[in-house]
């Protein structure tokens, strides 16, 4: 069962950091932090699960000025957090959240002094965390791993009603986590232009289907605007790992590229934005138009912005690469 604990203050620097983002006008520019190299992602298949501790240790190091994970990780959370991890695990094993690079996060959030117990690894469902991979654990002691249809968790019963939002809520999302962090999969939509960080959090709602009108815009940005979201959210990290640049949001191995990086910001419209650009990269390397010009440009990024949510012109974005 997942109770409702009484919700910590902010992690020491949390608010310094975040100067650098989105949450009062006028302020510098949104720092993202791109760590990774190619070959992390085998052609195989295959994951190199200790290049990827280290560029997620990297990026936190990078994003908060820090020289030790364990300070880094101060800056953003504090031990009394209860961390969700939301991932996706809708594409299936090919083109999802792999269990290893949620994992090793949660094992740098531990690094950092958060309890295991205090950790959830989650996703809609507990059949789409076993497709992608993940083994389930609901112990109060170990990093939880399960779905929103585990018994004993569910969505809330109060309609939350926000803008033109009206859904219900994972627990996992409105009970469970004080701090939440988006680990999400880049990649291309039919629909939305792209899904990232910010459409990540469809997952955390009952009627997501409701939401695809009109290229997903603002509902996107309107969905993590909901308090329940906006308020918890600290870290963004979009797994480019491997991006799904064409006919996505499921695998096509022909459209897909093992791009080997892991992005990482507060901010989370600069997250997704740098993600953007690159997956159309990907795209004009194989000779492919626009989103623009498919008619798929992801606008619920420029509305996110206007929210306040974070920025979304690369002018406004200071970024930092680095290869492991």
């Amino acid at each position: 069962m997942i109770s409702r604990p009484r919700p910590p203050g902010k992690a020491a620097g949390v608010d310094s950091l975040r100067k650098n983002g989105h949450h009062e006008s006028g302020m510098p520019e949104s720092r993202v932090v791109v760590v990774g190299r190619p070959g992390i992602l085998a052609p195989s298949g295959d994951l190199e699960t200790e290049l990827v501790r280290r560029a997620i240790e990297r990026g936190f190091c990078l994003l908060t000025g820090e020289t030790k994970v364990p300070a880094a990780v101060a800056r953003l959370f504090r031990p009394a957090d209860r961390v969700g991890i939301k991932v996706n695990t809708i594409g299936g094993p090919l083109i999802s959240t792999r269990p290893e690079t949620a994992l090793a996060l949660a094992q740098t959030l531990i690094a950092g002094g958060i309890p295991a117990g205090q950790i959830a690894v989650w996703d809609r469902t507990n059949r789409e965390l076993r497709a992608a991979g993940y083994r389930l654990a609901e112990g109060s002691r170990e990093i939880r791993i399960l779905g929103t249809d585990t018994a004993g968790v569910g969505y809330g019963r109060d309609l939350v009603s926000h803008r033109g939002i009206g859904s219900l809520f994972s627990a996992l999302q409105a009970d469970f986590a004080t701090a939440s962090i988006s680990l999400a999969i880049l990649k291309d939509h039919g629909m939305a232009g792209i899904t990232a960080g910010l459409k990540n959090y469809f997952g955390a709602v009952h009627n997501p289907n409701k939401y695809h009108d009109n290229h997903c815009d603002p509902f996107v940005a309107e969905v993590f605007d909901v308090p329940l979201v906006r308020e918890k959210h600290r870290l963004t990290v979009v797994d480019a790992l491997r991006v799904q640049f064409h006919r996505g949001p499921s695998f096509h191995a022909k459209w897909a590229d093992a791009c080997g990086q892991l992005i990482f910001s507060l901010d989370p419209v600069a997250a997704d934005s740098v993600g953007r650009d690159l997956l159309e990269r990907l795209r004009r390397a194989k000779g492919l138009p626009s989103l623009r010009e498919e008619g798929r440009e992801p606008g619920y990024l420029a509305t996110a912005e206007g929210l306040k949510l974070g920025r979304a012109r690369r002018e406004d974005i200071t970024l930092v690469e680095e290869k492991i």
